[in-house]
C-alpha cells in the first residue's frame, strides 16, 4: 500500500511540476507577443500558445477576477506560481507522511 501512496504522490508532483513549467512558458510568450518578438501568424507559435493559454486559463481565471493588474502588469501567474510552489513543498509531502504514517 506504502509504494501506491508514493507513486500517487509522484504523480501528483509531477503534474504540479508540468503545470508550473506551463504558466512560466506561458508568460513568456505573452511578453514576446507584448513586445512583437514572435508573432501569432507563424503555425508553431499560434498552436503551442493555443496549447498553453488552454492549460493555464482555467488555472489563472479565477486569481485574474481577483487580483487587478498593477501598472498594467498581469501578477496572477506569479502568485500561482507561489501556490503550486508552496502546495509541491510543503502540503503533498507532509500529506504523504501523514497518509504513510497511518497506512503503516
Amino acid at each position: 500500500m506504502a509504494a501506491i501512496i508514493t507513486f500517487v504522490f509522484f504523480i501528483a508532483d509531477s503534474l504540479l511540476g508540468l503545470l508550473w513549467l506551463a504558466i512560466v512558458v506561458s508568460a513568456i510568450l505573452s511578453w514576446l507577443f507584448a513586445f512583437d518578438v514572435i508573432n501569432r501568424r507563424n503555425q508553431f507559435v499560434y498552436n503551442v500558445a493555443t496549447v498553453l493559454d488552454r492549460i493555464t486559463d482555467p488555472i489563472l481565471r479565477p486569481f485574474q477576477r481577483i487580483i487587478p493588474a498593477i501598472g498594467g502588469v498581469d501578477i496572477s501567474p506569479i502568485i500561482v506560481l507561489l501556490i503550486i510552489s508552496g502546495v509541491k513543498n510543503i502540503l503533498l509531502p507532509a500529506l504523504k507522511y501523514s497518509l504513510l504514517g497511518v497506512v503503516g
